[in-house]
């Protein structure tokens, strides 16, 4: 192999091998004016494009935990608008289920038997999905939770408390689907 004439410098001069330069130190000067103030402009520069970076990193870190939260909740509630149509077939089969409550003949008990079937196996099809009752009756009225329709005039009840649910509630997890449509205890008139 020939050594180019760069080389040859760098070996003659006590270079490093291989091309690697060595740098010697430098000592500093005396700074001038407008140099100085060139570098605290560059030095404040310098801190506001950290800053920047520094918020710019914390924007991004913060927008891929929202999208992650939003990934997580689209998925999760994901069978919301079709759990919304159904609700109103299982109020039909409860419905169903309450109007034949002792059927005379054969025939209608096993009809009855049937429906039954089909509305407990449509309910278990639901709750495995993530639908949950939410149960009004005896409770306290919570407008988060509950309609009230009426009030009924009651002592046997405190006041502000569920008397007769009339239509079920219903929650996806912790998302509420339907407010469950109630009658309200109040105080007779004195």
């Amino acid at each position: 192999m020939k050594e180019t004439e760069v080389e040859k410098a760098k070996s003659a001069a006590g270079g490093a091998p291989d091309g690697a330069e060595t740098l010697m130190p430098v000592e500093p000067g005396p700074v001038a004016p407008e140099q100085l103030e060139e570098l605290k402009e560059r030095a404040a520069k310098a801190d506001d494009h950290w800053e920047r970076l520094v918020r710019t990193t914390a924007d991004f870190e913060n927008y891929k935990k929202r999208a992650a939260r939003e990934r997580h909740e689209a998925s999760r509630y994901a069978n919301q608008g079709l759990l919304q149509k159904l609700i109103p077939v299982l109020d039909n089969l409860e419905a169903a289920l309450a109007a034949a409550p002792s059927a005379p003949n054969a025939a209608a008990q096993s009809l009855q038997t049937g429906v039954s079937l089909i509305h407990q196996q449509f309910r278990n099809a639901l709750v495995e999905a993530g639908l949950e009752e939410v149960d009004a009756s005896g409770q306290k009225f919570d407008p988060t939770l509950h309609e009230a329709v009426a009030q009924q005039e009651t002592t046997e009840a405190p006041e502000g408390q569920v008397v007769q649910q009339l239509r079920k509630g219903y929650r996806l997890h912790e998302r509420l689907l339907r407010l469950a449509t109630v009658v309200v205890a109040k105080q007779p008139a004195a």
